[in-house]
C-alpha cells in the first residue's frame, strides 16, 4: 500500500529529477568529502549517467573511485570514468542492464507492447513495485517508454536507443 504526503500531512509535494549541473555539484562536493581527486570532465560524465538522482550519482562516484584505486593512480579522469561506467554496464544516458531488459522484452517478446505490469515483471524477473517506482519514471522521462491504459509500450525513441527498428502492426492480422 502506497502512502502519500497528503495522507499524513495534507500537503502536496512534487519531487522532480535534478538538473545535470546540480548533480555535478553534488558529485564534486562528495568527491571532496571522500578525498577523491576527480577531473571536471569525469565529474560531468558521471553526472550524465546518474539518472538525475543524487543517490545514484554517489553510488557511481564510489564505484568509479574503486576503479581508480585499483586500475589507476587514485585520480578519476575522463578515460577512467568512461571505462569504469562501461564495465558497470551503464550506458551514455545512464541506462543499466534492467532498463535495457525492460525495453528489449517489451520490444522483442511483446512486439513493442502494450504489455501489463504484472506480465512485464514476470518476464524480466523483477518486482512490480521496483519496475513502477525505480525504472519506469526514468524511462518515461527519457521518452523511451509509454504507459497507456492497456499497458507499457516502447516508443520510437526507445527503439532508436536500442538500435532496433520499430515494429509497425500489420493491419491484416488480428491480435
Amino acid at each position: 500500500m502506497k502512502k502519500y504526503f497528503t495522507d499524513r500531512f495534507g500537503v502536496n509535494f512534487r519531487l522532480d529529477f535534478y538538473k545535470d549541473e546540480d548533480i555535478e555539484k553534488i558529485i564534486s562536493r562528495n568527491a571532496n568529502i571522500l578525498g577523491i581527486e576527480a577531473e571536471p570532465d569525469a565529474i560531468t560524465q558521471i553526472a550524465k549517467r546518474a539518472r538525475k538522482t543524487p543517490r545514484v550519482a554517489n553510488r557511481l562516484l564510489k564505484r568509479v573511485r574503486d576503479f581508480a584505486q585499483v586500475k589507476g593512480n587514485g585520480k578519476i579522469n575522463l578515460e577512467l570514468a568512461n571505462d569504469a561506467l562501461a564495465k558497470l554496464d551503464i550506458d551514455q544516458l545512464g541506462l543499466d542492464e534492467i532498463d535495457r531488459k525492460i525495453l528489449l522484452v517489451i520490444a522483442e517478446k511483446f512486439s513493442g507492447g502494450p504489455v501489463g505490469l504484472n506480465t512485464l515483471a514476470a518476464a524480466i524477473g523483477e518486482e512490480m513495485d521496483t519496475i513502477e517506482d525505480i525504472y519506469e519514471p526514468f524511462l518515461m522521462q527519457l521518452g523511451f517508454l509509454s504507459r497507456t491504459p492497456r499497458g507499457r509500450t516502447v516508443t520510437k525513441l526507445g527503439y532508436e536507443h536500442l538500435g532496433l527498428k520499430p515494429i509497425t502492426p500489420n493491419k491484416n492480422t488480428l491480435l
